[in-house]
């Protein structure tokens, strides 16, 4: 693995500056009135720590982008993207940083979210206003046909939690769960391919003590965490690459065409297959991460 490239002395001044600042002012929203809705999504919070994301998409990680545009400016759309982080999903907060900072007509995009990490406190206060929602297909459906655009990462926790010498091999896509609501809703499937997430929290290992502690699914050993305590949470500098491609259009797709096994799992292998390809081509456009 390169060697990271540690960001200037002014670009860690100006992160600590914008956490203080958007703190703050999240300190001062959580003893006031504030506005969500149906599902917990509070746009006044997601623009307070927006510069968060923005600082991290910019100057920490560098990240290059190609096809914005291909996602739908209205209207319903599914965005399904490979999975990575293993300690945070910082993913899924670069796609809808990239859509809003390289979009013609940006949006707040939805993501589903795995259950377990609605089961964390104040985890969970923080996913449900920056748009989380918990991964089912009931809520996948109804999002989608209030017209939203909705991320889904198909891989699940194993993708989320891959070891570093698996990383950018897709895991499978379950049983296509999220094609069966793509096929009931007519919405076009926009597939995602993420370069740069592998590298932030390189995992080596597994804590199954830290797991039944805090009651998660796993936690991850990293060449810098749990050893440096919370300072081993900071992700390393990587740099990014993430590729939206064309759109996959199911509006021919008659009703019923969910129930069809066969069709449903060949449209599962055109989402993986193609991810996993523009995933291969972003690496080589990338190059070596950290320089």
């Amino acid at each position: 693995m390169s060697r990271p490239v540690a960001p200037s002395p002014e670009a860690v001044l100006e992160w600590a500056s914008t956490v203080q600042s958007t703190s703050d002012l999240i300190l001062r929203r959580l003893a006031g009135e504030y506005h969500e809705d149906a599902w917990g999504f509070d746009e006044e919070f997601t623009e307070a720590v927006f510069p968060i994301f923005e600082f991290l998409y910019s100057t920490w990680w560098r990240v290059k982008v190609e096809g914005a545009a291909n996602v739908p400016g209205h209207g319903r759309a599914l965005l399904v993207a490979n999975h990575s982080g293993a300690i945070f999903p910082f993913d899924g907060a670069m796609i809808a940083t990239a859509i809003q900072k390289e979009h013609p007509l940006p949006r707040w995009v939805r993501a589903m979210v795995l259950n377990w990490a609605f089961d964390l406190p104040f985890v969970s206060y923080i996913l449900r206003r920056l748009g989380g929602v918990a991964a089912n297909p009931a809520n996948l459906g109804r999002l989608l046909n209030e017209d939203q655009p909705v991320m889904v990462f198909p891989e699940g926790q194993k993708g989320f939690g891959k070891g570093f010498a698996d990383r950018y091999r897709l895991q499978r896509f379950g049983r296509g769960g999220f094609i069966e609501v793509a096929l009931e809703t007519g919405s076009p499937i926009v597939p995602v391919a993420v370069v740069g997430a592998e590298e932030i929290y390189p995992k080596i290992g597994e804590s199954k003590p830290l797991a039944r502690a805090i009651g998660s699914p796993y936690v991850p050993i990293t060449p810098t965490f749990p050893w440096l305590g919370p300072l081993g949470l900071l992700p390393l500098p990587s740099r990014w690459r993430i590729e939206f491609l064309e759109p996959i259009d199911l509006s021919g797709y008659g009703p019923g065409s969910s129930e069809d096994r066969s069709l449903v799992f060949d449209l599962t292998e055109q989402v993986r297959e193609q991810i996993q390809e523009a995933l291969y081509r972003g690496l080589v456009k990338r190059g070596p991460a950290f320089l």
